[in-house]
């Protein structure tokens, strides 16, 4: 008899997991500011966290693989941040601070690749249940972010280490209630990393998720900004952000229907079709509110649909053995390389061609991701290429 899904401590684990990147993203340059670092090395330390995401993923994937236990290996990796960051109530300098941020998200940065390894094998056949999950990450973001924000307002944004610090020990705590998943039936003998790697599906797959991501990064590094200059509130801001989360949530409640009625590939080029008229209402028309909020909506298939049907594939095209790495590399090379990547190019491109070119070429990197996606991906039933 199948054990029963651990939906309860799955979801949790999202819920807080999503709730430290809530806090993280907004509120980490302002702490840092507050300290008293400069612009250059507020960037830099934030670049950091981002940095070891390129490695991370990929070694405890291995490592996790090799083992043969993703959540041994995740429950390490928590325990392990939640120790490094304690480190930042003692950090005096850059040097110190550089050192505590490259320690702890050395650790943090392997942990979700190898956790949504763990929550689609106890999903296994039933992978379209995987938004339902998942959507407790946008809750525990979009909560995070409204907490925070007030108590900042309050009590200054000196609370935000130790918030930190206690969601560290929170998830740390979650993770050892969530049990390992059987194995899926994959081979230890089956295909190796780059057999699987040079299959033009799995090729065309990781190329298009990276131009999608690398789309995403002007509006991650600049999007406030632009807003900003164009005479927005910061309270108008954060209502923006939040609708794109609101949609995202909605979006992740339809996908269980969604995947297997339209399938993975067919929703994925539309969420990267979609990615493109977003770009290009974001860039043209900032001071047209509706517009905005609008484009806004187009998150939950920019980031909701397209990750849903992605992470599936991931999870199709690397089976057994190799599941925790293909995690990792899909983790390393959109969120991790591709929206750096993207952040770059924005930041190389602002002061010279402006926001709304900017935006523009995002649009054309969406665009450029939708048609390689199209020329690569198999059609379902397409017999030399099964698996899609």
């Amino acid at each position: 008899m199948a054990a029963a899904l651990p939906y309860g401590r799955l979801s949790a684990f999202y819920l807080v997991f999503f709730a430290v990147l809530g806090v993280l993203g907004p509120y980490w340059g302002p702490y840092l500011k507050s300290l008293g670092y400069e612009a250059a090395q507020i960037g830099t330390l934030i670049g950091l966290l981002h940095a070891t995401k390129l490695i991370a993923p990929n070694l405890w994937g291995w490592v996790a693989d090799r083992l043969g236990r993703r959540m041994g290996v995740i429950r390490f990796a928590c325990v392990a941040a939640a120790l490094g960051f304690a480190g930042v109530f003692v950090a005096e300098g850059f040097l110190a601070m550089a050192g505590v941020i490259l320690a702890f998200s050395f650790f943090w940065n392997a942990t979700l690749s190898q956790f949504e390894a763990n929550t689609l094998s106890h999903l296994g056949a039933q992978s379209h249940r995987y938004p339902r999950i998942r959507l407790w990450g946008t809750v525990g973001f979009m909560v995070a972010v409204l907490a925070v924000g007030e108590g900042i307002d309050v009590l200054g944004a000196g609370i935000v280490p130790a918030v930190l610090l206690g969601l560290f020990i929170t998830l740390s705590g979650i993770s050892l209630s969530v049990p390992e998943a059987p194995a899926n039936g994959g081979d230890r003998a089956g295909p190796g990393l780059w057999a699987v790697l040079r299959q033009p599906k799995v090729l065309g797959l990781f190329g298009a998720c990276f131009l999608l991501q690398a789309s995403h990064g002007p509006f991650y590094a600049f999007y406030s900004i632009y807003l900003q200059d164009a005479g927005y509130s910061g309270t108008a801001i954060g209502l923006l952000w939040a609708v794109a989360l609101l949609a995202e949530i909605a979006v992740f409640l339809l996908m269980p229907r969604w995947l297997p009625r339209f399938g993975h590939r067919r929703l994925l080029i539309i969420a990267m079709l979609l990615a493109v008229v977003r770009w290009v209402m974001v860039g043209l028309f900032p001071e047209q509110v509706p517009l905005q909020a609008f484009a806004q909506l187009f998150h939950a298939a920019t980031y909701g649909v397209y990750h849903a049907a992605a992470i599936s594939m991931v999870d199709r095209y690397f089976t057994g053995a190799l599941q925790g790495r293909g995690q990792a590399l899909y983790s390393s090379l959109t969120f991790g390389a591709g929206v750096a990547v993207g952040s770059f190019l924005a930041g190389a491109l602002w002061d010279v061609i402006g926001g709304a070119s900017t935006f523009v070429l995002a649009a054309g990197l969406g665009l450029a991701a939708a048609l390689l996606a199209h020329h690569t991906l198999p059609r379902p039933g397409a017999r030399a290429l099964s698996g899609a």
